[in-house]
């Protein structure tokens, strides 16, 4: 799943070495905190959210096959 991550996030962004991806485990979900510079962080989120919500779609239906919850925090 993280690379998943890595893989959509870098091909949007002008700075992919300043992408990070940290896992958190809990219970029954696993928390992505994805990181990147700060002059990509519009790009990440896009037009009131789209580009942000399309990639959390795209990880949680992946996400399905296994029976997990994954949530992606983006953080600066």
């Amino acid at each position: 799943m993280k690379e998943l991550i890595l893989t959509i996030v870098k091909a949007l962004v002008d700075h992919p070495e300043d992408v990070h991806v940290n896992e958190v485990q809990k219970d029954r979900e696993t928390v992505y905190q994805l990181s990147v510079h700060s002059d990509d962080m519009g790009k990440v989120i896009g037009k009131q959210g789209r580009i942000a919500k399309a990639l959390r779609t795209v990880v949680s239906s992946a996400a399905v096959k296994d029976k997990k919850r994954v949530y992606i925090d983006i953080i600066q």
